[in-house]
């Protein structure tokens, strides 16, 4: 028997939420705003705005559907089956959050606050949901395929990221390693490296990128390539700083030989889930065989 279709609504909780849950008043969460020149009616209108936008999305959800929610927060012990429609209501970096944990489902970005989002991910109004679930129903809705990026260890630890992976020490100190790109190979103390997409050539890599003023044509949203950065490489007796960028093909790869202890990797920004990389492992950097299916 074939299953209902499934709206997944993701979502992250507002500021407002935290602060609540920090402070345990509004009154306290408004004491603490105050302190740093900060006026909680900004926060509540802002949370105004996002509880607007998830009531407008459960209504336009259709009745036969079935339907869920899960917190951002929880997106790690949720399962999500085949038949999800994901519709992720919040900021371009909530459909990143969600992207690791899917295989295939098509997602619709929904943007409650244009004026503060700029809506790369979450392209569309919610009072427009309602025809963009129509016509996924309907099959002729475009899906764009976004390619993601993948790290493995030698023991089978996999990460996966819409935008990029980062490998460094977890303290942010000097990381020691063995870098190979394709012929090339150098031992390096740096920073960390970037590995990523070109949905995460809007962010971080495109920080790198212009800060560095480098050349290279960095990968558009739906290109195979990857593009990649070593961050303030530093020179020595026995470390280069001559392989410090490059794009990776579709079946490329960059690998990273761990010569330091504490290293870490972890893919657009959650460092919370991180693989913990040790003296003499290796790590693989490539295209992931997953795709994010972003409705457009």
């Amino acid at each position: 028997m074939t299953l209902r279709p499934r709206a997944v609504v993701v979502h992250r909780r507002s500021e407002l939420d935290e602060l609540v849950a920090r402070h345990a008043t509004r009154e306290q969460a408004a004491f603490f705003l105050a302190s740093r020149d900060r006026d909680i009616v900004e926060v509540e209108h802002r949370h105004e705005a996002l509880a607007r936008a998830r009531a407008a999305v459960s209504a336009a959800i259709p009745l036969h559907w079935r339907r869920a929610e899960v917190e951002r927060g929880e997106l790690d012990r949720f399962v999500f089956g085949p038949e999800d429609v994901v519709v992720a209501v919040g900021q371009d970096g909530l459909v990143a959050n969600a992207a690791k944990y899917l295989d295939g489902q098509p997602v619709v970005g929904v943007n409650p606050e244009p004026a503060w989002n700029p809506g790369v991910l979450v392209p569309h109004r919610p009072e427009d949901v309602v025809t963009v679930l129509a016509a996924l129903a309907r099959a002729d809705r475009q899906v764009q395929e976004r390619t993601m990026v993948r790290a493995r260890t030698d023991d089978g630890q996999m990460i996966s990221a819409l935008n990029e992976v980062f490998v460094g020490h977890a303290g942010h100190q000097s990381a020691r390693y063995v870098l190979q790109c394709g012929d090339q190979v150098e031992r390096q103390s740096s920073s960390g490296i970037l590995v990523g997409t070109g949905t995460g050539a809007t962010g971080w890599l495109r920080s790198a990128w212009e800060e560095r003023r480098s050349p290279l044509d960095l990968p558009s949203a739906t290109d195979a390539r990857l593009c990649w950065f070593v961050r303030e490489a530093w020179p020595s007796p026995a470390t280069g700083v001559t392989v410090t960028e490059g794009v990776l093909e579709a079946e490329g790869s960059l690998v990273v030989t761990v010569e330091s202890d504490a290293l870490v990797c972890f893919g657009d920004g959650i460092e919370a889930d991180a693989v913990t990389l040790s003296f003499g492992q290796r790590l693989t950097v490539g295209r992931s065989s997953r795709r994010l299916r972003l409705v457009v």
